[in-house]
């Protein structure tokens, strides 16, 4: 369709890089003669939209990720790393918790809620619990431990940068490594297989996969993450405890009467989550 010549192309229109797509729409568009003008369109809440006007007055539609993903993935990173670098004894919290055996507390409390909450056996979760009991790593250094470490939990600018972490309700003192392990179930980047956790945003192109995560993390803390499996079974299996618990919630009536069927999904994910658990630790 043509329309008036275009505004003169400007080097600040947010996402675009001039010269780069440029080239890109002159050789894989046809009819798209440059120079481009760039129009942001109004409207949507994923991707940014672009009217392209070419230098003939020949209009197009561009589409590009949100502008934040590859920060929101940096940043979700060095929050956490930052948070686990607090000198505890400096800001007041070294009495936090216990600082020894993190895991085997962790173990004890949520085979415990397991338990007494489950609907049914689950042979996976025995199974698990009593290897990850066996393989348990040496703790380093305590550090605070926020427990339920995921980018639902945290507030993001429109640039992508974390500015706030929500829900600290289990936060306490123990083993870094187990938030990293926990962000690794709950995070499904673009390229990753799907995780026993639904509904992730961060399967949208621009967000880090869970490799680039981890190797952040790496980078950034200084940390060996060469036991990373561990942890990862070790949230699996806990989201498995946490998951049975709403489930079992929710058979009981907390919902009201319902159908079957409506919670078939709740199942599903404790039963996914289990056998991810007994998965990750299998190759590991």
């Amino acid at each position: 369709m043509n329309a008036a010549p275009p505004s003169p192309a400007s080097p600040d229109v947010p996402g675009i890089a001039i010269g780069p797509v440029t080239d890109w729409l002159e050789t894989h568009v046809a009819g798209a003669v440059g120079p481009f003008g760039f129009d942001v369109i109004a409207g949507g809440h994923s991707n940014l939209t672009y009217r392209v006007t070419g230098a003939d007055g020949t209009r197009f539609v561009l589409r590009r990720p949100p502008l934040g993903h590859r920060r929101a993935s940096e940043s979700i990173v060095d929050t956490m790393a930052a948070i686990h670098a607090v000198d505890l004894r400096a800001v007041g919290l070294d009495d936090l918790g216990k600082h020894e055996e993190y895991i085997a507390r962790q173990l004890k409390r949520w085979y415990g809620q397991w338990n007494s909450q489950k609907t049914r056996e689950l042979p996976a979760v025995d199974q698990v619990h009593d290897e990850l009991l066996r393989r348990i790593p040496a703790q380093g250094p305590a550090t605070i431990v926020h427990g339920d470490y995921r980018l639902d939990n945290c507030m993001v600018s429109d640039d992508g940068t974390v500015v706030a972490v929500l829900d600290w309700e289990i936060c306490t003192l123990g083993d870094p490594l187990a938030d990293v392990g926990l962000l690794q179930v709950y995070w499904t980047g673009p390229n990753d297989a799907a995780s026993a956790w639904t509904g992730s945003a961060t399967t949208a192109p621009g967000f880090f996969d869970r490799v680039q995560l981890a190797e952040r993390y790496a980078e950034v803390s200084g940390r060996d993450l060469s036991n990373l499996p561990f942890y990862v079974s070790f949230a699996y299996w806990k989201l498995a405890c946490i998951l049975e618990g709403v489930y079992a919630r929710y058979v009981g009536g907390a919902l009201g009467q319902r159908d079957p069927a409506e919670l078939e999904p709740f199942k599903l994910q404790v039963e996914g989550a289990a056998a991810m658990a007994l998965a990750t630790l299998a190759s590991s």
